[in-house]
């Protein structure tokens, strides 16, 4: 299995470049940087799609700690309402006839 390629931003906004400025077919721009035609594609669209904020980096954003804390605690608060509200249905089961 081959390791995943991984392109810097500045790769990818020059190869956007040299695909709007060469004249060249989209497929032939990018046999020659080494790319499938459709990546090439996928970086056009979210290049225009979020202008200045694509490629920013790799994978998810990292959750900030206060972020993370506050979903721990709320997710803590959630799962002790759904076991009193499980008691209560079992409960109140039991109570009818």
């Amino acid at each position: 299995m081959e390791k995943r390629q991984r392109f810097s931003a500045e790769f990818k906004r020059e190869a956007i470049r040299m695909m709007q400025t060469s004249g060249k077919p989209v497929a032939v721009v990018a046999r020659e940087l080494g790319i499938p035609r459709n990546r090439l594609h996928k970086w056009v669209l979210d290049a225009q799609k979020k202008g200045d904020q694509a490629f920013r980096g790799s994978g998810r954003p990292k959750a900030s700690q206060d972020e993370l804390a506050a979903l721990k605690r709320e997710l803590a608060r959630v799962k002790e309402e759904n076991e009193i509200l499980k008691k209560a249905a079992a409960y109140f089961a039991r109570e009818l006839p």
